[in-house]
């Protein structure tokens, strides 16, 4: 398989704190790769070092081109989609005209095709098109969440990078969510998935990277660590029999 995304020695730092060191990681086409680990490890800063949204050092290779310098927009244009953490809506405005601002780039380039992706994204989550008039600000966790993923798909991105998808979700909710992420690889989507859930994430992705302070401290494919006494013991023992009512 063909990587999507190859990261080499990716390195970033706020003032004289790194708080990433020498990160490589990569991305097979089709695939979803995950990376956990513990509050403050440096995964939202990992991805948004990829965006171009943070400057780094290191070498970023999307789609088979290097990116010296990731710059956002350029990154946007190339295939790849960001939905951040924060979820960051337009919250006065509607769920429809939210989707197409997600298309916006696309209709730049020339492309048409809106109207059909829409129907791709309404047919992934029904919820949004039964309330597409409904003010975003006036919607749940779950649905804002769902909301933000069907923008991203809206620039047929070649690579989605999800921040948390799961955090502050109320389980049903969370469980819908996997099925998505799971649903956009049968659709070819490649998945960069971010994530404290780290039972769920192990449960959808194919592989996946542990991150401890700013560096990968394991790696493999995530069935196996799903199985590995450390990952066990760090991030799926007794703390976390709440994670896996919600990965069930």
């Amino acid at each position: 398989m063909s990587k999507v995304l190859e990261v080499k020695d990716l390195s970033v730092a706020y003032g004289k704190v790194e708080a990433v060191s020498k990160l490589s990681l990569s991305v097979e086409a089709g695939s979803i790769v995950t990376v956990i680990g513990p509050n403050g490890a440096g995964k939202t800063t990992t991805l948004s070092a990829i965006m171009g949204l943070l400057p780094s050092s290191g070498e970023v290779a999307f789609d088979g081109s290097i990116e010296q310098v990731p710059e956002v927009e350029r990154m946007v244009v190339r295939g790849m989609n960001l939905v951040p953490e924060k979820r960051e809506l337009f919250g006065s405005m509607t769920i429809e005209d939210n989707l197409l601002l997600g298309a916006f780039q696309r209709h730049r380039m020339g492309h048409r095709d809106e109207r059909q992706t829409m129907e791709e994204v309404y047919a992934l989550f029904p919820r949004l098109k039964e309330r597409r008039h409904q003010q975003a600000g006036t919607m749940s966790g779950g649905e804002r969440q769902m909301l933000a993923v069907g923008r991203a798909l809206m620039a047929k991105p070649k690579l989605l990078m999800l921040d948390e998808p799961s955090l502050g979700l109320a389980p049903l909710i969370v469980r819908e969510i996997f099925r998505i992420i799971a649903e956009l690889r049968q659709r070819g989507v490649s998945i960069l998935l971010v994530e404290q859930n780290a039972r769920a994430a192990l449960q959808v992705a194919d592989y996946a990277y542990v991150l401890e302070n700013g560096a990968i401290s394991m790696q493999g494919e995530a069935e196996a660590l799903r199985n590995d006494p450390r990952v066990i013991e760090s991030y799926l023992g007794l703390a976390s029999k709440h994670q896996a009512m919600l990965s069930t």
